[in-house]
């Protein structure tokens, strides 16, 4: 015991006390660098600080980000986090255009950038974010109106010359892709994901100045008041005099409205009906999933459909499946399913019908449906099932924490 009572941290191996200072937020990392020289030391490895999140520090300010970046971030930084000051009393600038220029010269491996409560209309563009980053994620900030656009090198007063100009410089990305993947487009933007959650200041134009971004191939739009179906429509990859124009590299789109009551309903999932060429993957939530489960058949490229966050009735999704033949994977979040109502006994033709798809089901189910009926006396949705398995033999489906609504009468 004399052994145990004389030891300390001095005797434990640097790995073991980087392993064990890992486990301390951002501010107690700080603290923890003020006992000694060697612990100083220590705190400024940097695998310490390869994931930063400051967003659960309330008192960052401008002073500080440049304390932590003068000190302590480095090439080892992959991810970072801030909450900036919009919802704050004190105000003022919090991310600076030297500031970020510092960030991307220091730190050229970070490849994930989250903003939360952040002003950037101090900003000119986006062009000033680190050229290394590969997710951009904004959650309640304000952007300017020329936040998303390329600064070409010709003259405003010529719009035909500076649609040849775009055309050209996707070309040439283009041509560039097929030689090699670690070419950087010659705007510097080289993200891949691009995360909007409930920005309310991101228009229909921002959505069109993406279409300058030539590896974007994720966008995710949730709680995005401002974008309608024309923007949608006309931002959509399809085919031009030039190629392909819109947002072409485009693999997965969501679209997301779950937000406040009191906006206006949009609905601009029906900017799909005029097709996207390449989107294999979608995801509809809250009130964009009627719309756009109207028009997701003009998707020739969809692979996967994910719906989340609504109430669906049985005969909807069945009628919204029977055009989407080339589905793989059917994923339902959250969703409250209506149970099937039974039609009035007055009325032959819905009886006949009943029976008609009763009778089909009951007919194909016995080919690929051993696994439904295995499932029949636990599973709340075995009619679904069994629809789905009938329209999409090849389709997978995926229930996650879905529920059937119960009517009292």
């Amino acid at each position: 015991m004399d052994e145990f009572k004389g030891c300390n941290l001095d005797y434990f191996p640097e790995n073991i006390l980087i392993d064990v200072l890992s486990y301390l937020s951002v501010r107690e990392l700080v603290r923890a660098g003020r006992v000694c020289k060697r612990w100083k030391r220590l705190v400024k490895d940097q695998r310490l600080w390869r994931t930063v999140d400051l967003t659960a520090w309330k008192g960052v300010t401008s002073r500080i980000l440049w304390v932590l970046l003068r000190q302590y971030l480095g090439c080892g930084l992959r991810c970072l986090r801030l909450r900036g000051l919009l919802l704050s009393a004190r105000g003022g600038t919090f991310l600076s255009e030297s500031w970020l220029k510092a960030l991307s010269t220091k730190c050229p491996r970070l490849n994930k950038l989250a903003l939360l409560h952040a002003d950037l209309r101090s900003l000119p563009n986006c062009q000033i974010l680190p050229r290394s980053l590969r997710v951009l994620e904004l959650r309640g900030c304000e952007l300017p109106r020329s936040f998303f656009s390329q600064n070409l090198p010709t003259s405003p007063a010529r719009p035909h010359e500076r649609a040849e100009a775009t055309s050209s410089v996707v070309a040439q990305q283009q041509r560039g892709g097929q030689r090699g993947k670690g070419l950087v487009s010659p705007s510097g933007i080289g993200v891949e994901r691009l995360v909007l959650n409930n920005v309310p200041s991101f228009t229909d134009q921002h959505l069109l100045n993406l279409a300058s971004w030539e590896k974007l191939s994720r966008l995710e739009l949730r709680d995005t008041f401002r974008v309608t179906a024309n923007g949608l429509r006309n931002c959509a990859a399809k085919e031009g005099l030039s190629g392909l124009e819109g947002i072409s590299r485009l693999k997965y789109l969501e679209i997301g409205i779950t937000g406040r009551q009191g906006y206006q309903l949009q609905m601009a999932s029906l900017g799909l009906g005029a097709g996207w060429l390449g989107l294999e993957e979608l995801s509809l939530g809250g009130k964009e999933v009627g719309p756009g489960l109207l028009c997701a058949s003009r998707l020739k490229d969809l692979k996967c459909l994910h719906l989340w966050a609504c109430t669906l009735s049985e005969l909807q999704i069945v009628r919204s499946c029977r055009m989407l033949r080339g589905l793989r994977q059917l994923e339902f979040l959250d969703v409250i399913f209506q149970p099937r109502q039974s039609p009035p006994a007055g009325e032959g033709q819905g009886q006949e019908g009943g029976e008609e798809q009763q009778n089909e089901e009951e007919g194909t189910g016995g080919e690929s449906n051993d696994e439904n009926r295995t499932l029949d006396g636990t599973d709340p949705f075995p009619s679904l099932r069994r629809s789905l398995a009938v329209l999409l033999p090849s389709c997978s489906l995926v229930f996650t924490n879905c529920s059937v609504q119960i009517n009292v009468d």
